[in-house]
């Protein structure tokens, strides 16, 4: 009998040793956050489950009972936060969703407003040059502009000619 004894003490210090070294064992010693919200998830499953055995069919209990249902959500949310913590997930922070509502209202409003996007530009890209063009060569002066004119003197002499010899 000493010797089951001895037996199982060996056993159990070896469980002992897997435990110390195990993660998910050392991080539920150290974060009282996560054995709380283990002990909320037992706690609304333990209601659930009485309120589950009251005498009625526990698939209409689990349609109709609104109280019922409430612990089990309730459960079911202290559970997800725990295997979160146990996992190391941290939750978002509120942060995450007023920066990314930001940006899409900042968006917005650089789409619907003209001068909010115009200063944007501006100021992303420099202030937008007015430009002139100013040509070198005067109207006159251009070789283009005496062909055309002494083309159309031709065309009109031509059809003189032309009148003239009926």
């Amino acid at each position: 009998m000493a010797r089951r004894s001895a037996g199982r003490l060996g056993g159990l210090v070896a469980a002992g040793k897997a435990a110390r070294s195990n993660q998910y064992v050392q991080r539920l010693v150290e974060d009282p956050e996560l054995r709380n919200n283990l002990a909320a998830a037992l706690a609304a499953a333990r209601k659930a489950y009485k309120r589950l055995q009251n005498g009625r069919a526990p698939a209409r209990a689990l349609l109709e009972d609104r109280k019922l249902q409430r612990q089990l959500r309730e459960a079911a949310n202290a559970l997800q936060q725990a295997g979160e913590g146990l996992r190391g997930k941290r939750r978002r922070r509120r942060g995450v969703r007023t920066l990314g509502l930001l940006v899409v209202g900042a968006g917005l409003a650089l789409a619907l407003s003209e001068g909010a996007r115009k200063k944007v530009l501006d100021l992303v890209f420099g202030a937008e040059e007015e430009f002139e063009y100013k040509g070198t060569t005067t109207p006159g002066a251009s070789t283009n502009g005496a062909g055309a004119a002494s083309s159309t003197e031709a065309g009109t002499s031509a059809q003189s000619t032309v009148s003239g010899g009926e």
